[in-house]
């Protein structure tokens, strides 16, 4: 599964890195915060084992602690790929002969298509949703399946792409294409982060 970090966490995960192992004092020096608002952070992400504790003894005096990332820590921290993300999608947006653009975005929809279509087996609308955010979270996104109206909605509480959507909306409307192939029926992006909304819903018409 993978990890969902802000930024904020990437920052305090680079910044561990930048110093190789540090004590709570340190980074509080280093960050310019708290030691509670340090301690809070180096505890989920220890419970995400991206840092771990190392006991340091000085003498005879109460042994202190030192942290540092993890291998799993050091591989999340460069896992970070939306430059990359954005530059392909930029180039592949500027492809000049139509044919060869649209065939290309056909296979990349297919393809996101391809990561889920064999788990979204279910007889209605409600149960294909509820399976495709079972699969989209093993994945780590933040989704959910909202049951309480007469339609359901799937909800996207925090945007996938991030600065990719910012900067073009193509890639709100390749979403839209790949939830109503995925789930076999008419789909409307009825809110979008892109467009200010806290989340991203998509509801059968």
């Amino acid at each position: 599964m993978r990890t969902v970090l802000d930024t904020n966490d990437r920052q305090f995960l680079g910044q561990l890195h930048r110093l190789e192992t540090a004590t709570v004092q340190t980074l509080c020096k280093d960050q310019g915060v708290t030691a509670t608002a340090v301690r809070q952070r180096l505890t989920r992400l220890q419970a995400l084992d991206l840092i771990e504790r190392d006991v340091v003894r000085n003498g005879r005096g109460r042994p202190s602690h030192a942290y540092r990332l993890t291998q799993a820590g050091r591989k999340e921290l460069g896992d970070n790929y939306s430059d990359l993300a954005l530059t392909l999608w930029q180039e592949l947006r500027h492809i000049k002969d139509e044919g060869i653009r649209e065939q290309v975005f056909g296979r990349v929809r297919d393809s996101f298509v391809a990561q889920y279509q064999h788990v979204v087996q279910g007889e209605t609308i409600t149960d294909r949703m509820q399976q495709l955010q079972g699969a989209m979270a093993e994945r780590g996104f933040a989704v959910e399946v909202d049951t309480s109206g007469s339609l359901p909605i799937l909800r996207e509480t925090s945007c996938p792409y991030g600065e990719l959507a910012e900067s073009d909306s193509w890639i709100c409307e390749l979403e839209e294409d790949v939830m109503r192939t995925l789930l076999g029926s008419e789909v409307q992006l009825v809110r979008c982060c892109r467009d200010g909304d806290a989340c991203c819903e998509f509801q059968p018409t």
